[in-house]
């Protein structure tokens, strides 16, 4: 009597993993002879191969189409060469036609930390398509996860309207970063990390723990009258490997931001470049930070008036705020580092945040400021009109030096 659908599926599934392609196919193709009339299609439809492989099989084993039968513990899986050609192969002008479809909107080189395409997968190969190129999106994408690209904010990358400068802002900002990098100028990126409850509050994320024992958090939560919240600031070294952490007690504000940058620079910053003759900052245009943010600008004028050379900083364009590189080359691996841990007060998460690592040789300092920044600082025309700020030709708003003041 033949097998029925279900023993030949279980065979199938106890052994496949254990042959290669040619004992598959053979293997199928065993079980339709056995089975008999309409066994390709039963076994087709009991083990998923197709109904073309198992016919190929059946050929291999009667000896047809000129295939020689040779015993498996000799036979290769595949003629040597077999197989699809890659589409480098068989169309060797693929890739430089890619290359440049992708140059004008890429920022920095293959080694560049700011390496991305705003071009989507699909509209790559569109225009690949337009110029005679027979290649699919998934082909696109597989090439540039090769090359070393990444999807990176795939779902909250648009906080309002495209502005009709971003991906020209991109490049401007690519430009920036590459000269100051090549002259071995220090070059940051900035923002605030998302504010932390502080206290016996649950944590997202899990963590090994002894099984029926986990970590006790409190059900609701309300701000903690004695620990409040922790505004984490942080600072990316994009010419290194290395980040700096303020845990700030108080308010986010444009001074508490322009404080941080200036205690990465005094406890990092300095000994790293001790030849700076400008200081890039790369940052989010919006928050204590924004393009827009009077207080900002005084807080980095005086900075410059310490530093006694200039800063320049290039804005993010509206909307692409999960561009920002510290995101994921920090942020993200605090994240990991504290996941499923209270953060039971100030000094935890220093200690969390200094002792985060990557394979790559991230290392991250922290410390805690616990000076008061209060909100709501106004600077008057005249101050705002004394600051020494030369604005690029090209959205003067969003790129910007400031020079220190002459005495």
């Amino acid at each position: 009597m033949a097998c029925t659908n279900s023993e030949i599926e279980r065979r199938y599934q106890l052994l496949s993993d254990a042959l290669d392609e040619r004992q598959r196919r053979l293997l199928v193709a065993v079980e339709a002879k056995v089975f008999g009339r309409g066994g390709i299609s039963v076994v087709s439809r009991a083990t998923g191969v197709s109904r073309g492989t198992i016919t190929v099989g059946l050929g291999e084993l009667e000896g047809k189409g000129g295939a020689e039968v040779v015993p498996l513990r000799l036979a290769r899986v595949r003629r040597s060469g077999g197989g699809r050609k890659r589409l480098t192969q068989t169309d060797p002008t693929l890739l430089p036609d890619l290359e440049k479809r992708i140059n004008p909107v890429t920022r920095g080189d293959p080694m560049s930390p700011l390496r991305w395409t705003c071009k989507s997968l699909r509209k790559l190969a569109e225009e690949l398509r337009g110029q005679g190129h027979s290649v699919s999106h998934v082909a696109v994408g597989e090439w540039l996860k090769a090359q070393g690209y990444s999807l990176q904010g795939n779902v909250k990358t648009v906080e309002g309207g495209d502005h009709p400068d971003r991906d020209a802002q991109f490049g401007q900002i690519n430009a920036c970063v590459e000269a100051a990098l090549e002259a071995g100028e220090p070059v940051i990126s900035v923002d605030t990390k998302k504010k932390e409850w502080v206290g016996v509050y649950k944590n997202a994320g899990q963590e090994w723990e002894p099984t029926g024992e986990p970590v006790e958090v409190k059900v609701h939560d309300f701000v903690d009258p004695e620990w409040g919240r922790a505004n984490p600031y942080g600072i990316d070294d994009i010419g290194a490997d290395q980040g700096w952490v303020s845990v700030g007690t108080d308010h986010d504000t444009a001074a508490f931001a322009v404080e941080s940058i200036r205690r990465w620079w005094l406890a990092m910053g300095q000994s790293r470049y001790p030849h700076a003759s400008e200081l890039t900052i790369t940052a989010d245009g919006g928050g204590s930070k924004g393009s827009r943010v009077r207080l900002w600008k005084q807080a980095l004028q005086r900075l410059a008036n310490d530093l006694e050379f200039p800063i320049r900083v290039c804005h993010f364009p509206p909307g692409t705020s999960k561009w920002n590189k510290i995101e994921h080359r920090l942020f993200s691996f605090i994240s990991m580092n504290w996941r499923g841990r209270p953060l039971i007060s100030h000094e935890v998460i220093v200690n969390l945040i200094g002792s985060t690592t990557t394979r790559s040789g991230l290392s991250v300092r922290a410390e805690l400021d616990t000076n008061s920044y209060p909100k709501g600082v106004k600077i008057s025309d005249k101050l705002f009109a004394d600051i020494n700020i030369e604005r690029e030709p090209f959205h003067g708003v969003w790129n910007y030096r400031i020079r220190p003041q002459r005495n």
